[in-house]
């Protein structure tokens, strides 16, 4: 028995095997449930949290690599929460619309957000990883369509709920492709969150601001064209090994 399980969508076996399940946590007992073939990330995940019984579900991208050590780390950070915790991440934004991370991300080429001394309170999480607490009793909103956005309504569904969302310090390696442009899936996603949290915006996210015109978004796909050549330098591709990646940052050995 553990307090903690692991869950995956995921649509690559490949992509899985080269990163989230060389996590050295899965060897030492912790469970990794994976989905696949679900229409979105809510549905995946509500499936997930029917198939388990922990009370920390760690939902985590196929692409996300988790050092020795990290499960040590999670206790630690999960002890400094406040009592109404009901969300908790690794890569969030603050209500100051700061950054907290630590968070490898290949796509960008560098670790990005700011370290906290303590939990910090939070408006969205990046999806990357999402840990839940059980007994708040959260579902994923399964009219959220496609695989992004539900970082951020996870977390102000918490919130309307009365209870805590946070991020801190918790490493861990995003070895993600990069992307050159937001899609249409992004935009239905944006469009549904405007609509559904509109008495709270604007909403800062990791890759935009929810905002009641909808100019942010139109902002940030103009931006994206016209720094793609620039960012496509600073991502270092998705070929390295994951342990590699965790030693350049220093993380080989997290407790």
């Amino acid at each position: 028995m553990t307090d903690i399980v692991i869950a995956c969508a995921s649509h690559s076996e490949t992509i899985r095997k080269t990163n989230i399940e060389r996590s050295p946590l899965l060897a030492q007992g912790i469970p990794l449930h994976v989905e696949q073939n679900a229409p979105s990330a809510s549905v995946a995940y509500n499936r997930a949290l029917d198939a388990t019984t922990a009370e920390l579900v760690v939902f985590a991208h196929h692409d996300v690599y988790l050092p020795q050590g990290w499960q040590t780390v999670l206790r630690a950070r999960i002890a400094e929460l406040p009592e109404d915790w009901a969300v908790f991440g690794t890569f969030g934004i603050g209500l100051d619309a700061a950054t907290v991370g630590p968070v490898w991300s290949s796509s960008l080429g560098m670790i990005v957000g700011r370290v906290p001394m303590a939990p910090v309170r939070i408006q969205s999480l990046d999806e990357l990883l999402i840990v839940v607490r059980r007994s708040a009793n959260l579902r994923f909103d399964e009219a959220l369509p496609g695989w992004h956005m539900y970082g951020t309504d996870i977390v102000q569904t918490a919130l309307a709920a009365g209870r805590g969302a946070y991020a801190g310090a918790l490493p861990c390696i995003h070895n993600d492709r990069y992307h050159d442009a937001l899609g249409r899936d992004f935009d239905e996603a944006y469009h549904f969150m405007q609509r559904k949290w509109a008495d709270v915006l604007p909403l800062r996210t990791p890759i935009t601001k929810i905002s009641r015109s909808g100019l942010h978004l139109m902002r940030d796909h103009w931006r994206n064209r016209k720094s793609s050549a620039y960012r496509t330098t600073m991502a270092v591709g998705t070929d390295h090994d994951v342990e590699r990646l965790a030693e350049r940052c220093g993380w080989s050995h997290l407790g």
